[in-house]
């Protein structure tokens, strides 16, 4: 069996290269399903260490094999996100993005790197290895539909089918070294809302010969809150969101029509489905009762993201033995949402957090920022914890 000392003396002097590669990344970031250049960066990579992969899953999606001893035996699967966001960067280093107005504002370039790292010790290891490790190179997590669902259809975990599949994401907040997991619900559903308020428009000094819009909008967002506050079981974690309004009036004009656009998360399937045609019921109803119309579409996007209770429970075992049980934490749920949620509903799964941050308080922009960054030495705690999961797994 391999120890974690052997793991550690073979990690050790990868950290300086993961940094490398990780900086690489980060200074040529590409939004989702244009991840060309990062797509042959990794196919680079995975030659120069010998590994076999398949790839163009999903446009750019890539998916290495690591075959050790007995290589039928059991298979784990480890992913890691390509994407970038349509940031602008506001930090100053040497390693500041290239291309204007797009940013790995959300650590892709961290989590590509770090399995680079633990694809790189696996390799190394791999006479020693019991079973196949995945290497999951996975396109567009930010964007609808997401590369997840697209490589599962295109049958990327097909042959062989993994066992389990790992995924991570960093965590600013948390201190470098330390790790994070939730068994069960840990991530929320993610659909997005689009609502066209249709009324009369016309001169703003005499509303009483227009159907004003902008009034039927408003009460629209705040009767919708109702979703949350009285239809909703209050145990249970909802959010109801309209982030952008637009109305193309004056000050002196009512225009035709309002256009709102929001987002409905969920931690539950079944009041997810019955959510959607209450405010679609709601919004229809207000808009008609005073005297108006809408139309709305509800596009159903990442499913809730449900972390497999026995197999995180080992995990986080496994993850004491390698960085120490200080160092292990239980997280709460989060309203955010992940694409990794397709898998987690295909295959027994296993997503955590890795901290980015340092211990002066350093890195501690949110993620999505245009000044977010991370501790690089959390690389270290990224790839080894990862390559450690898969070993300890395949055990």
């Amino acid at each position: 069996m391999i120890t974690t000392e052997r793991l550690k003396s073979t990690a050790d002097p990868l950290l300086k290269e993961i940094i490398a590669i990780r900086r690489h990344l980060h200074q040529h970031p590409e939004l989702s399903f244009e991840e060309h250049q990062t797509a042959a960066f990794i196919e680079e990579q995975l030659k120069k260490e010998g590994i076999s992969y398949r790839k163009g899953f999903a446009g750019t999606g890539i998916v290495g094999v690591i075959k050790g001893k007995n290589p039928a035996s059991k298979v784990v699967a480890l992913r890691a996100d390509m994407d970038a966001l349509p940031i602008n960067e506001q930090n100053d280093v040497e390693y500041k993005s290239k291309s204007a107005g797009k940013m790995h504002a959300c650590g892709h370039d961290a989590h590509m790197a770090a399995l680079l790292g633990a694809a790189k010790i696996l390799n190394a290891l791999k006479a020693e290895m019991g079973g196949t490790v995945l290497l999951i190179f996975q396109p567009a997590e930010e964007k609808l539909p997401g590369g997840a669902r697209q490589m599962i259809d295109e049958g990327a975990l097909k042959d062989p089918r993994p066992d389990i599949i790992i995924g991570q994401h960093v965590m600013p907040g948390m201190p470098s070294g330390k790790v994070g997991f939730r068994a069960g619900m840990y991530m929320a559903s993610s659909d997005e809302i689009y609502i066209t308020v249709k009324g009369k428009g016309g001169h703003a000094a005499m509303p009483h010969q227009v159907i004003d819009p902008v009034v039927i909008a408003s009460s629209i967002i705040v009767a919708l809150q109702q979703v949350v506050s009285r239809f909703s079981n209050p145990l249970q974690p909802t959010v109801l969101s309209f982030g952008s309004v637009e109305a193309k009036g004056a000050v002196n004009v009512i225009p035709d029509c309002v256009k709102l656009e929001g987002t409905f998360r969920t931690l539950d399937e079944t009041w997810r489905a019955e959510a959607h045609k209450k405010i679609t019921t709601l919004a229809k109803s207000i808009a008609e009762g005073m005297g108006g119309s809408c139309d709305i579409t509800i596009k159903k996007g990442y499913p809730v993201l449900t972390n497999d209770p026995e197999l995180t429970k080992k995990a986080m075992d496994y993850s004491a033995r390698l960085l120490g049980d200080e160092n292990v934490t239980e997280m709460d749920v989060r309203l955010t949402s992940e694409d990794f949620a397709f898998y987690s509903s295909e295959f027994p799964a296993v997503f955590y957090r890795f901290g980015t941050s340092d211990n002066k308080g350093h890195y501690s922009s949110q993620l999505h920022t245009a000044t977010f960054d991370i501790d690089e030495n959390a690389l270290y705690t990224g790839m080894t914890n990862l390559a450690w999961l898969a070993l300890s797994f395949l055990e």
